[in-house]
């Protein structure tokens, strides 16, 4: 495992446990669009011996015009199911960016009741530059029973959200860079005003992770919120661009010790939508 971390684990604990048979691997890259990068052609080129693809463009709310929105129940564990990974098994998720994506997936399977899920630390790219190995072979694997106990105390919603901007025992936090939140840079997704939730601290997810997308140390990341600001004892909803690195933001803080904790699934992606003023809309 990380001596420090309970939810990530270090690519020399993955490598030394490839082979292991209750071992599953999740590859869990995803990019922005002007990026001009194709996740899953990436996948299909190399990835982590072993790991499967999982897109959260597609395992999401086909019913909602927002992006990738948590998907149900029903649909997250056909798709698990299909990839082979079922009860009993350990569950590693990494990222083509180092730590970015992969907590997403994480957050969504606790969502949906698995505890044995942990974060690769720097994800691929670390992997790769230590010479481990890497493969185009795509594994088919038979089903696997996979039992759901949904945990929606940990996402939330717009109604949350502007309750939240009313109580003062509650915080938000965001992952967007500060220019973003300011208001001082476009967003990436058309159709959307610039700005932050009314209340919402700004914490951009970069600013918690060294050069080679690993976290800092504990002590460091403490130091972080507590400088900006942030009240760690509060209820905490976490909130980004579109729900992504959100994630990254609740994985930091449920390592630190926070407890009551939630993801905005929505984010800015349906708060910047709606017309200034009219957030309960």
């Amino acid at each position: 495992m990380n001596d420090e971390f309970k939810n990530v684990v270090s690519t020399e604990w993955l490598y030394s446990h490839l082979d292991s048979p209750d071992i599953r691997i999740v590859d869990a890259s995803w990019y922005f669009e002007f990026e001009k990068r194709n996740a899953e052609k990436e996948f299909q080129v190399k990835h982590i011996p072993g790991a499967s693809f999982l897109n959260i463009d597609e395992v999401r709310d086909k019913n909602s015009h927002l992006p990738h929105m948590t998907p149900s129940a029903a649909a997250f564990n056909s798709t698990v199911r299909s990839m082979g990974i079922g009860d009993g098994h350990k569950i590693v998720v990494y990222d083509g960016i180092g730590m970015r994506s992969a907590p997403r997936v994480w957050w969504m399977f606790r969502m949906f009741g698995v505890k044995d899920v942990v974060v690769l630390d720097g994800g691929l790219p670390k992997w790769e530059s230590e010479n481990r190995p890497v493969s185009n072979e795509i594994i088919e694997r038979g089903e696997r029973h996979f039992t759901i106990h949904e945990d929606r105390s940990i996402i939330a919603d717009k109604e949350d959200v502007f309750r939240a901007t009313k109580l003062e025992h509650f915080s938000i936090v965001d992952a967007r860079s500060k220019e973003r939140f300011l208001g001082n840079a476009p967003e990436p997704r058309p159709g959307l005003r610039s700005g932050s939730i009314d209340t919402s601290i700004n914490v951009p997810y970069e600013t918690l992770l060294n050069e080679d997308m690993t976290f800092k140390k504990k002590p460091e990341l403490l130091a972080l919120f507590r400088k900006a600001n942030l009240e760690l004892k509060n209820p905490i909803i976490t909130s980004c661009g579109s729900g992504v690195t959100a994630a990254v933001l609740f994985l930091a803080l449920e390592e630190i010790g926070c407890s009551k904790l939630a993801l905005y699934d929505g984010s800015w992606a349906e708060w910047g939508l709606m017309e200034s003023g009219n957030e309960n809309g």
